[in-house]
C-alpha cells in the first residue's frame, strides 16, 4: 500500500477502505507518510468528507496508534465530559469534583487555550504550584485519593492524533468534521473512560457557529462513542455570550470556586448541575444529588483534595493583573447582546489566550462582565472591567469589542435557553 493511491482514492470521493486507514494512520504515526502527503490527504477528507464507517475506522485506527488507559482496578466507575471550547467556559473546575463528591471517578483529560477559546489547564496553572502533567500511577493516584483529576494528556495516548492536529492546524483543515470528531473521540476512547459526556456549544463564541453544524458533530461523536462500547450523551449549549462573568485564567478559578462554594452565576451552576445529572445517569449513580453536593460543601472538599494532590495550594492567593480599564455601558436600557467571540478575542489580547501553542499566557489576564445580557444597565456605568498586565494591549483588546454590545431601550428581552438540545 502507498500513500498517494490513499490521497487519490479520497481526492476523487472513494470511500476508503479499513485497510487503507488502517496503513495510512500508522505510516505516518512511524514517519513513513510525510507531513506533505497527510496534508494532502486531510485536505481531501476536507473537501469530500467521510462517511460514518471511515470515522469509525479513523477513530480506531488513532486508538491504536498509542495506548489505552485501564481505570477498572478503581472502586468507583468512571465518567468523563469533554467541551467544544468557548468564551468564559470553566465548567470542568466546578464539574470534576462535583461528580466526584457524587461517586464517580473523573479522569478529566484537558488541555491548553488556543486564540479566543480558554484551555482547562492553563487556568488552573493560575493555581500556585498546580501541576498539569502526571505520569499514569501519580493519575491513579490523585484518582484514588480526591475522586477527580484534571491534567494533561500523555504522549502515549492516541499519538496519531497529536501529529495530525498539529498538521490541521497550519493547513487549514481544523474545521473538517470527520477529523474533528475523530480527534476528540480518539483521545477520550483511548482514556479509558467508561461513561462520556459531551458539551457540543454552538454561537459566535464556539467552534460550530450554527446548531444544525453542532448538532452533526454531536450526533457523530455519540455514534462514535456507542462503536467503540463507551456510552456517550450529549448536550447542545448556546455560545452566543460568554458563560459566567468572567473570561481569563485566574479570574475563572475564582469563579469556580464561588460555584464550588454555593454560590456563583446562575449560567454556570446549571450548565454544571445538569452536565454532572448526565455524567452521573451515565455512570450507573442514577440516586445522586449533585445539587445537593454542591450546597453541602462535598463538592468543595474534593477540588481542595484534588488541587493539594496535584501540587497546588488551594489556599493561595491568585494572581491578579497589574493594569485595570473599564468600559462603560453606551446608552441606557436592556442589555440585549454580548457577543462572546468579541469578548474571547479581548481576552486573548489582554494576554489570557496565545496565537500558537508555544505561547505565554498571563493568569491574571481577561475580561470581567458586570452584567448579563437581559440585565438593565445605566449610560456610562462600568460594563467590562479589562485585566492585563500589559496596558499597551488595552485598545486592541477595546477595539474587539466595538460592534458587540447592544443596548436597547425598554426592549423585551426573551433569554435563548442554554441547553438546546439533548443527543444520545
Amino acid at each position: 500500500m502507498d500513500a498517494i493511491s490513499v490521497i487519490r482514492a479520497k481526492r476523487d470521493r472513494e470511500e476508503l477502505t479499513g485497510e487503507q486507514i488502517d496503513w495510512i494512520i500508522d505510516a505516518y504515526t512511524r514517519g513513513t507518510v510525510a507531513d506533505e502527503q497527510m496534508s494532502a490527504l486531510a485536505m481531501a477528507v476536507y473537501l469530500n468528507g467521510m462517511t460514518r464507517t471511515e470515522i469509525s475506522r479513523w477513530t480506531a485506527a488513532m486508538i491504536a496508534s498509542g495506548e489505552r488507559m485501564d481505570f477498572t482496578a478503581l472502586p468507583r466507575p468512571t465518567a468523563d465530559k469533554h467541551s467544544t471550547g468557548g468564551v468564559g467556559d470553566k465548567i470542568t473546575l466546578p464539574l470534576a469534583p462535583l461528580v466526584a463528591a457524587c461517586g464517580a471517578a473523573v479522569p478529566q483529560l484537558s488541555g491548553r487555550g488556543l486564540g479566543h477559546t480558554g484551555g482547562t489547564l492553563d487556568k488552573l496553572e493560575s493555581i500556585p504550584g498546580w501541576r498539569a502533567s502526571l505520569t499514569n500511577p501519580e493519575m491513579m493516584d490523585v484518582l484514588r485519593d480526591a475522586g477527580s483529576v484534571i491534567c494533561a494528556a500523555g504522549d502515549g495516548l492516541a499519538p496519531a492524533d497529536k501529529r495530525l492536529y498539529a498538521l490541521r492546524d497550519v493547513t487549514g483543515t481544523v474545521e473538517s468534521l470527520p477529523l474533528i470528531a475523530s480527534s476528540i473521540m480518539s483521545k477520550k476512547i483511548a482514556e479509558g473512560t467508561g461513561a462520556l459526556v459531551l458539551d457540543v456549544k454552538a454561537g459566535s463564541g464556539a467552534f460550530m457557529k450554527n446548531t444544525d453544524d453542532a448538532r452533526e458533530l454531536a450526533t457523530t461523536m455519540v455514534e462514535l462513542g456507542r462503536d467503540h462500547g463507551v456510552r456517550t450523551v450529549a448536550l447542545l449549549t448556546d455560545m452566543n455570550t460568554p458563560l459566567g462573568l468572567t473570561a481569563g485564567n485566574a479570574l475563572e478559578v475564582r469563579e469556580s470556586v464561588e460555584v464550588l462554594a454555593g454560590g456563583g452565576p446562575a449560567d454556570v451552576v446549571e450548565l454544571t448541575v445538569a452536565l454532572a445529572r448526565e455524567m452521573l445517569d451515565a455512570a450507573g449513580l442514577t440516586d445522586a444529588d449533585p445539587a445537593k453536593a454542591l450546597a453541602d460543601g462535598s463538592a468543595m472538599d474534593v477540588w481542595r483534595r484534588m488541587v493539594t494532590a496535584q501540587g497546588g495550594d488551594a489556599d493561595a492567593e491568585l494572581p491578579r493583573a497589574r493594569e485595570r480599564h473599564v468600559v462603560t455601558a453606551p446608552s441606557s436600557g436592556v442589555l440585549t447582546r454580548l457577543d462572546a467571540y468579541a469578548v474571547g478575542l479581548a481576552a486573548w489580547r489582554l494576554g489570557a489566550g496565545r496565537a500558537r501553542k508555544e505561547d505565554p499566557v498571563q493568569a491574571g489576564a481577561g475580561v470581567q462582565l458586570h452584567a448579563r445580557v437581559g440585565d438593565p444597565v445605566t449610560a456610562g456605568a462600568p460594563l467590562l472591567t479589562l485585566h492585563t498586565d500589559t496596558p499597551e494591549t488595552f485598545a486592541n483588546a477595546e477595539a474587539a469589542l466595538t460592534n458587540a454590545i447592544d443596548v436597547t431601550a425598554s426592549a423585551t428581552y426573551e433569554p435563548t435557553p442554554l441547553i438546546l438540545d439533548r443527543i444520545e
